[in-house]
């Protein structure tokens, strides 16, 4: 099964950290909807400081640009973003509006 794995840094303000982890408590469900209707079998997150970092498994017809272009046609969606957006910074290796970034994978202990 694919995996795919993003980061994100938090803004540096301990009362919007935990009220970004309250809205991961329990996600909207037109959100969690857009999320497995896009192939997504699993998703975590986890965070350390202001660093997020996410791991996705997904289905082997999944596309994060496909992801993307339905998020964008999705109002519910862009709710969620708009309003997650106020907790987030861009990473300095971000492309201008890029949020969450793919990371290289460089080890494997099963392939080793």
């Amino acid at each position: 099964m694919p995996r795919h794995c993003l980061t994100l840094d938090l803004k540096n303000d301990e009362n919007a950290i935990s009220e970004y982890k309250r809205y991961h408590v329990k996600i909207w469900p037109e959100v969690k909807k857009s999320l497995l209707d896009a192939g997504i079998i699993d998703m975590e997150i986890y965070l350390t400081g202001t660093r997020l970092f996410m791991i996705m498994e997904v289905d082997d017809q999944f596309s994060l640009s496909a992801k993307a272009a339905a998020d964008a046609a999705n109002a519910k969606v862009q709710e969620w973003e708009r309003l997650m957006e106020q907790f987030q910074q861009e990473l300095p290796q971000s492309s201008p509006g890029q949020k969450w970034v793919v990371m290289e994978k460089i080890f494997s202990l099963a392939a080793q």
